[in-house]
Parts: structure tokens; C-alpha cells; sequence
């Protein structure tokens, strides 16, 4: 089980995924990014990557495909709000 972000871990871990993009979602604790892809296939592809890692960390993100472009929410939903692995996990997502 994971636990909920301190106060101050969260600029360490949170800024340098905030310079790639991410941001954290108005009145929640839990951060989103907008990824656009060349075509359908290519965000499809992508989401499937992704689905296989969320899967083998058994961390679930919310997402919304829409052809080219994939939005993606982390939280942990066990601890309401932030915890260590939907950095993990963003980390993963842009990397892939």
C-alpha cells in the first residue's frame, strides 16, 4: 500500500513533472496531461504500453481517448489523493 504525498516531498517529486507537462486537476489531488499522437493507432499503441504498466504496478490511471489525443488523471484512490506511485507511473508514461 502506497501512502498519501507530505507537504514536503510533494515539490521535489511533483515540479519536474510539472516542466513536462503535467498538472494537478482543479479541486482534486491528483495530476492530469493531455498527450497528442500522430494518428489514432499511434495513441492507441500508446495506451496499450501504458495499460501493461499500470497493470504489472496494479495502478489504475482515468483516461479519455479521443482519436489522436489521450488525457490521463493520477490519484491513489486507496489514500485519496497523491502518493509516490502516480509519480512512478507518470514517470513511466513519459518515457514511453
Amino acid at each position: 500500500m502506497s501512502e498519501r504525498l507530505f507537504d514536503d516531498t510533494r515539490g521535489p517529486l511533483l515540479d519536474p513533472l510539472f516542466a513536462t507537462g503535467w498538472a494537478m486537476v482543479e479541486g482534486r489531488d491528483a495530476i492530469e496531461k493531455h498527450y497528442k499522437f500522430k494518428n489514432f493507432a499511434d495513441a492507441f499503441g500508446w495506451m496499450t504500453r501504458a495499460a501493461i504498466w499500470s497493470e504489472k504496478w496494479d495502478h489504475h490511471p482515468e483516461w479519455l481517448n479521443v482519436y489522436n489525443k489521450v488525457h490521463v488523471v493520477l490519484t491513489t484512490h486507496s489514500v485519496d489523493g497523491l502518493s509516490p506511485l502516480d509519480v512512478k507511473l507518470a514517470r513511466k508514461f513519459d518515457s514511453l
